[in-house]
């Protein structure tokens, strides 16, 4: 399954099979989520089998179930934490989507158990992602236009288009879509997040979803 392929069949699922994910399959997750590690300088780590996180009042309340697996999204302290930690997760979230797991995005409706995974001095646990083999295959949701959340007009190339459409399908904190990305002339792209809760580490999702459907090779970030 191609990246953009996965990027539109993936969808967030909050109730899983208790059933633990297929060896093969963490190897294959654990090794991009070692090259995240690498490429983005953070601490992210893989916790298999821990149904405690998710057995809370906040997750029933979330409504999940099942969830036993979870990607701890953590780096060290500073202002660009959030948007890598979603840049880097969302490419951990289509990996899994290409393997047949499914996904959720978790900020709150968790708890932190002691000694599962490792926050170093200088570090912040920034959100998980929740993985596993889902009951259902997920909804998708209403979206904003294009127009909404961009300078999309006539005189755009079609490579800024696709990567609008792209972001368009990038999960959000409560869907709330607060971000902004513009064309400029000179051929590159900035892209703004607005105000609102996550919405930095949103922009890092929309940011990795824009480059798969731009095609990287076709544009710098202003």
């Amino acid at each position: 399954m191609e990246l953009l392929e996965a990027i539109k069949r993936r969808h967030s699922v909050r109730q899983y099979k208790e059933m633990p994910i297929e060896s093969e399959l963490v190897t294959a997750l654990q090794s991009e989520i070692d090259a995240c590690n690498r490429e983005g300088g953070l601490h992210i780590q893989l916790i298999l089998n821990e149904p405690k996180a998710f057995d809370s009042r906040l997750a029933h309340y979330g409504k999940f179930s099942g969830v036993s697996n979870y990607i701890a999204l953590i780096g060290k302290k500073g202002r660009e934490l959030d948007e890598k930690c979603g840049y880097f997760g969302e490419r951990l979230v289509l990996k899994a989507q290409q393997l047949g797991l499914h996904t959720c995005w978790v900020a709150l409706t968790y708890k932190k158990v002691p000694d599962v995974f490792r926050v170093e001095n200088g570090e912040r646990l920034t959100a998980v992602i929740s993985v596993g083999y889902g009951r259902n295959k997920g909804f998708a949701r209403k979206s904003k236009t294009a127009e909404q959340v961009s300078n999309l007009s006539a005189d755009v190339p079609l490579w800024f288009v696709n990567g609008v459409e792209a972001a368009l399908l990038a999960p959000t904190a409560m869907n709330q879509q607060k971000f902004t990305l513009t064309y400029h002339q000179n051929g590159t792209v900035s892209a703004k997040a607005g105000l609102g809760f996550y919405t930095k580490m949103d922009l890092g999702i929309v940011k990795y979803h824009f480059e798969v459907g731009a095609g990287r090779e076709n544009f710098k970030w202003a």
